[in-house]
């Protein structure tokens, strides 16, 4: 082949490589698949893939396929500000679905504002993240309002909840947050009596002084903030130790598979989810497809976590805006395109996986809460609560 030949294909392959990125719909997607959060945050790469797969299949949004321009943290909030800004500057995505955590977002819709592109983590709960944003926006339920009901939950059901232990993981942004701040005021709120916080950290593998601690009281209720493998420490410990009270959480480590991590001693844990799969057909549609892709990709789930669940709703809820405002994906229109999601989002409802009418107050999605009981070796439904109606 001649010089003259081989720029030619060049050339034609780099027209077609052009017109392949100016002809798709570019989104995002800030993930974790190391670090602290990787047990937790990877399968929601899973969710994400059978979304988009779905929108493709279906023939995209607006005509044109859906492209996921992806960035790894590994935990690490400051890789989700060079995340946001790379996805945004060199990309030039439309929105970015991500980060996972809470501490990753805090870090990144700084960078969101700035860029002025919308943000929509998959896990995050902490309260008041979005507060005063403009692009920032959450399809998940604070971890407030889900305890909140956990807690009234118990009450009306006759659970004995006079007094409770609060045990939380130093080190972690939204365990520290809950165990110190969250917990207490709501425990208060709910007449339950507590001790002070006791910190954990998590690297800990020796939990026994701090279960002794809580032996000592023996209180009705142990109220754990922590991710899954801490949470299963402190449980092991106190079971151990001949703890029979109840053991509760949030959403903090409400995946399925603690069923199995906890083992006989996690029977009767109380948690909150934001997901129930038996909500409908397509939840349970959904649940079952996550299940066996996370399979062959060497992921063992349970079932679907709720942040899997918020990643895939997250994305037909950008395809229902992006189809709203008429997103091309055109380059040339980027800034006009990501200003018009973004007011798109302003008074929008959606139905997806996670409920029905789904509305947003300020820039939270109001989601019913389900509250979880480990029966018997199973993830099972107790109770439920409605979705907060939107003021």
């Amino acid at each position: 082949m001649s010089i003259k030949s081989i720029l030619a294909a060049a050339a034609l392959s780099l027209l077609a490589s052009t017109a392949w990125a100016e002809d798709t719909i570019k989104i995002g997607n800030i993930v974790v698949t190391a670090g602290f959060l990787k047990s937790a945050g990877e399968p929601t790469l899973t969710a994400v893939d059978i979304a988009v797969d779905e929108i493709n299949a279906s023939g995209g949004i607006n005509g044109k396929q859906v492209e996921v321009i992806r960035f790894d943290t590994g935990s690490d909030p400051k890789q989700a500000s060079v995340g946001t800004r790379k996805l945004a500057q060199d990309d030039g995505v439309l929105a970015i679905v991500g980060p996972f955590s809470s501490g990753e977002s805090a870090v990144a819709f700084n960078d969101a504002e700035r860029l002025k592109v919308l943000m929509m983590p998959t896990s995050a709960s902490a309260p008041g993240l979005t507060e005063g944003r403009k692009y920032g926006w959450r399809l998940t339920e604070d971890e407030h309002k889900q305890f909140g009901r956990l807690l009234k939950s118990l009450k009306a059901n006759g659970i004995k909840s006079d007094t409770a232990e609060i045990v939380y993981i130093s080190e972690e942004v939204v365990s520290n947050a809950a165990g110190t701040k969250l917990y207490p005021a709501l425990l208060k709120e709910a007449g339950i009596t507590h001790g002070d916080p006791i910190p954990v950290q998590y690297k800990s593998f020796d939990m026994s002084a701090q279960a002794a601690q809580i032996m000592a009281s023996n209180p009705d209720l142990v109220a754990i903030a922590a991710l899954p493998d801490s949470a299963s420490k402190v449980i092991g410990e106190l079971r151990r130790q001949g703890y029979e009270g109840r053991i509760i959480g949030s959403q903090i480590f409400s995946d399925p598979n603690v069923v199995e991590l906890f083992g006989p001693e996690g029977n009767g844990t109380m948690l909150m989810a934001g997901f129930w799969k038996g909500f409908s057909p397509e939840a349970q549609a959904f649940n079952d497809k996550f299940v066996a892709e996370t399979a062959k990709r060497g992921i063992k789930k349970a079932g679907a976590h709720h942040s899997d669940a918020q990643a895939y709703d997250t994305f037909f809820l950008l395809k229902q805006v992006m189809e709203k405002v008429g997103t091309t994906g055109d380059p040339a229109k980027l800034e006009e395109e990501r200003e018009a999601i973004v007011a798109g989002m302003e008074g929008v409802t959606f139905s997806g996986i996670l409920g029905d009418d789904i509305c947003f107050d300020g820039h939270d999605a109001e989601l019913p809460g389900y509250v979880i009981e480990i029966k018997d070796g199973e993830w099972t439904k107790f109770d439920s609560a409605p979705a907060d109606k939107c003021e």
